[in-house]
């Protein structure tokens, strides 16, 4: 009885010291204009979805850990056909780095009403569950979900992470990125001069200043906004954005994380 409340005061103290979207080492964020270097493990619910490749992995989507054992990301970066891992606590692909774990993903969950061939009529979301939970630890933590039906004002400063291409039709990073992308409101972003239709009120819209945005192997990676009490909130997953990624008025396009709760609840408990 004593060895039980002693395990369970350690879990306790576990979720205390590393509650979700505080992280041990803050991320140094600025207004620069473009993309940057992150400070290693500033963003520690960052992950990245690999897939095997011979006797390789390949970095192929981004993610955030959001349980011990649940990972959010994006629909359309789920294929049956491939085997997937998830690697946790990384700040460059290249190296061996010390607090960094490399888990299987034991299941795949999109959601059912995502279409591959109409990634822009939304529900890009998705939930994989890892093989064990995982330690939390300085490098690997959780980002906090934001209440239900939150919706940020135009302009709000948020920031997108991500291992993807620096441009478009260039290489990816080796070094996690981050670039601050102010939030794009409803209204303009669903003017006819920016995504006009293909912008829903289920999705959040960021960037479009033509320097800063998401692109290719950003996917599934969040769009994290601070709260006025300084936690880190996850409010978007990314979905879409242009071919050329750094498009005026076509700024990046992320699934709004509110408008799923309750799916992210019935999927995360049922399954």
């Amino acid at each position: 009885e004593i060895k039980m409340i002693k395990l369970v005061l350690a879990s306790f103290l576990v979720a205390s010291v590393y509650s979700c979207g505080v992280p041990a080492i803050p991320p140094l964020v600025s207004r620069v204009v473009g993309g940057e270097d992150a400070r290693p493990h500033s963003w520690p619910w960052q992950v990245s979805l690999q897939v095997a490749q011979g006797q390789r992995w390949a970095h192929i989507c981004g993610g955030s850990l959001i349980d011990s054992q649940w990972v959010l990301t994006a629909a359309h970066c789920i294929d049956e056909k491939y085997q997937y891992r998830i690697a946790l606590g990384e700040q460059s692909l290249k190296n061996a780095e010390s607090g960094a774990l490399a888990v299987p993903v034991a299941k795949m969950i999109p959601n059912k009403q995502f279409s591959m061939s109409d990634p822009a009529n939304g529900y890009d979301i998705a939930l994989m569950k890892l093989a064990e939970p995982v330690t939390l630890s300085d490098t690997i933590e959780l980002g906090c979900i934001p209440p239900p039906g939150t919706v940020l004002p135009n302009n709000y400063p948020c920031y997108v992470t991500g291992w993807g291409l620096l441009k478009a039709f260039g290489v990816p990073s080796d070094v996690l990125q981050q670039a601050l992308l102010p939030v794009v409101d409803y209204a303009t972003c669903s003017q006819s001069s920016w995504w006009g239709t293909n912008a829903k009120e289920t999705m959040i819209c960021a960037g479009g200043d033509g320097v800063r945005s998401g692109c290719n192997g950003d996917s599934g990676g969040p769009l994290n906004c601070q709260t006025a009490l300084g936690t880190w909130e996850v409010h978007g997953v990314v979905s879409f954005g242009s071919i050329l990624c750094k498009h005026k008025k076509k700024p990046t396009v992320f699934t709004r994380v509110s408008a799923y709760n309750s799916w992210l609840s019935e999927v995360s408990f049922t399954k």
